[in-house]
C-alpha cells in the first residue's frame, strides 16, 4: 500500500510527522491510499485512538483527505504551480495582450500621495498598539459601501483581494469543507482553495454572474461557501446584474448558512453598478482593492462583512503582520481623496477598448465576451492550436486553461493597452486562427 515507506511513531503527533516527511520527501504521492487506522495501530503496536488522532492532524492540516470506507489518501498537491506555468512565453516583438494588467497611462501618480502620507508619518508616527484602519480610509471607504448599497458592518484593510478571500475562508471553513467557485473563474482562486486543504465545486458563469442553478447544486451538494466576483469577472468580464443577483439572493436565503464571499476588485475601473450579495446569509463578506484602479503593487483592499466574520480576520491579522502599513493606507486616502483619479472615464476607456473588440470580432464572426472590466473572453474549439497560431501571429494571449476547472475552452485577451488599429488587426488575427486549418499533403 505505502510501498518502501513505512510510518513511524508511538504518539499522535510523531504519527503525522511521520506521514508529512513521507509526503514532502514525495515518497507518499498524492492519492496514495493510507492503511486503515487498526491495520497500522497493529503495525504500530499502539491504541487505534491514537491513530485516528494522527489521522485526524493530518486532515485538519490539509495533508490527507477520507472518503468513508473507501479510506484516507493524500491529498491531491495543490494545483498553484501547474497552473501558473500554463502561461506563453513572449518572444521579442510578439505583443502581448496575455498579462491582464490596467493600462499605465491610465493610473494616477503616486508620488505626491506618498509625499504627504510620509509627512504625516512624520508629524504622527504610528507606534505599536494603535489602531490597524486609518480612521479617515474607514470613512471613506464605509460612505461607497453605502452609496453601493452594502449593509453597514466592519472593516478590515488587507494586502489585497486574495489575502482577504484566504482570510475570510480561514476564519470559518476547516480541511475537506468544499468551495462554489466560478468556473471559468480567477486562477488564483482556483489554486488558493485547494492549497487551503478545501474542495472546489464549479459554478458555470454568463455574462451576468454564476448561474443560479449551478449555485443550487453546489450548495444542494454540501458546499459551505461560494465565492463571487462581482463586476470586472477575470477571465470573462461578467457582473453582476440586478436580475441575477435576485435569482442568486433566492437561492441563498434557502441555505442562510453558506459563506458568501464577494470580490469586487473592479470598482473603480467599471462603470455599472455594484449588485451585492450581501446580508442574505449570517456570514457574508466584500473585500474591495485598490489594485486595478491605482495600481497593482498597491497591496491594500478593504474588507466588510457580518461582525463575527471581520473579528475573526482581524484577530488572527494581530497574529500575524499586525496591519497593513499605515503609511501606505494614508497615501491611499489621499488617492481617493484628492480627485487624482477620475474613475469615469477610466472606466469609459476600458469600455470603449472592450467593445471595439468584441464588436470587430462580431464582424468577422467570432463570438466574445466582456460586459467589464479590462479582459475579453473568446471561446475556442482547440485553445492550444489557437493559442500557437496566435502567437506564430506576433499575438500573445492568455490560454483559458489557466482559468477553468471543467468549463469549455476559451482565450483572454487584455484589451487594457490596445489602440483602435492594433484591434482590427487582432480581431483579423483571432478570425484567422479559428478559422480551418489548411490541409497538408506529404509526399
Amino acid at each position: 500500500m505505502l510501498g518502501e515507506y513505512r510510518i513511524e511513531g508511538r504518539r499522535a503527533a510523531e504519527i503525522a510527522a511521520s506521514v508529512e516527511r513521507g509526503v514532502g520527501s514525495g515518497d507518499l504521492e498524492p492519492g496514495q491510499l493510507l492503511p486503515p487506522i487498526r491495520e497500522l495501530a497493529v503495525e504500530l503496536g499502539v491504541n487505534p485512538n491514537t491513530v485516528a488522532a494522527a489521522y485526524r492532524i493530518l486532515r485538519e492540516r490539509g495533508v490527507i483527505e477520507t472518503a468513508g470506507r473507501r479510506g484516507s489518501r493524500v491529498r491531491p498537491a495543490p494545483a498553484t504551480t501547474g497552473r501558473d506555468h500554463i502561461r506563453v512565453d513572449v518572444p521579442e516583438g510578439v505583443r502581448d495582450v496575455s498579462s491582464g494588467n490596467p493600462d499605465p497611462a491610465l493610473l494616477p501618480p503616486l508620488a505626491p500621495a506618498f509625499a504627504a502620507a510620509a509627512a504625516q508619518g512624520d508629524r504622527e508616527p504610528v507606534l505599536y498598539g494603535e489602531v490597524a484602519v486609518e480612521p479617515e480610509l474607514a470613512r471613506l471607504a464605509r460612505a461607497e459601501l453605502d452609496a453601493d448599497g452594502v449593509p453597514d458592518g466592519p472593516l478590515a484593510v488587507l494586502s489585497g483581494a486574495l489575502d482577504g478571500v484566504e482570510r475570510v475562508l480561514a476564519a470559518h471553513l476547516k480541511p475537506g469543507d468544499t468551495v462554489a467557485v466560478e468556473d471559468p473563474g480567477w486562477g488564483r482562486t482556483l489554486d488558493l482553495v485547494p492549497a487551503l486543504g478545501l474542495r472546489t465545486a464549479p459554478v458555470g458563469v454568463d455574462d451576468e454572474g454564476p448561474l443560479p442553478d449551478d449555485v443550487r447544486r453546489a450548495l444542494e451538494g454540501g458546499a459551505r461557501a461560494l465565492i463571487v466576483t462581482d463586476r470586472a469577472q477575470n477571465p470573462t468580464g461578467a457582473a453582476v446584474s440586478a436580475t441575477r443577483a435576485r435569482a442568486l439572493r433566492s437561492v441563498l436565503r434557502a441555505y442562510p448558512e453558506t459563506l458568501v464571499i464577494e470580490d469586487d476588485h473592479g470598482h473603480g475601473i467599471v462603470d455599472l453598478p455594484l449588485h451585492s450579495l450581501a446580508g442574505v446569509t449570517r456570514h457574508w463578506a466584500l473585500v474591495r482593492s485598490v489594485a486595478k484602479a491605482y495600481g497593482p503593487d498597491l497591496r491594500l483592499a478593504v474588507l466588510t462583512g457580518d461582525a463575527v466574520t471581520v473579528d475573526r480576520v482581524r484577530g488572527r491579522q494581530r497574529l500575524g503582520p499586525g496591519w497593513v502599513s499605515r503609511l501606505l493606507q494614508r497615501a491611499v486616502v489621499r488617492l481617493w481623496d484628492g480627485g487624482v483619479l477620475d474613475t469615469r472615464a477610466v472606466a469609459g476607456a476600458y469600455r470603449m477598448r472592450r467593445d471595439l473588440l468584441i464588436g470587430a470580432l462580431a464582424e468577422r464572426g467570432v463570438t466574445a465576451h466582456g460586459r467589464s472590466g479590462m479582459n475579453v473572453w473568446v471561446p475556442v474549439p482547440d485553445e492550444t492550436g489557437v493559442v500557437a497560431r496566435l502567437l506564430h501571429a506576433g499575438w500573445a494571449v492568455a490560454p483559458g486553461a489557466r482559468f477553468r476547472m471543467s468549463a469549455p475552452p476559451g482565450i483572454r485577451i487584455t484589451v487594457s493597452t490596445l489602440t483602435e488599429q492594433e484591434t482590427r488587426l487582432l480581431a483579423d488575427a483571432v478570425a484567422a486562427a479559428l478559422g480551418p486549418v489548411p490541409a497538408r499533403s506529404y509526399v
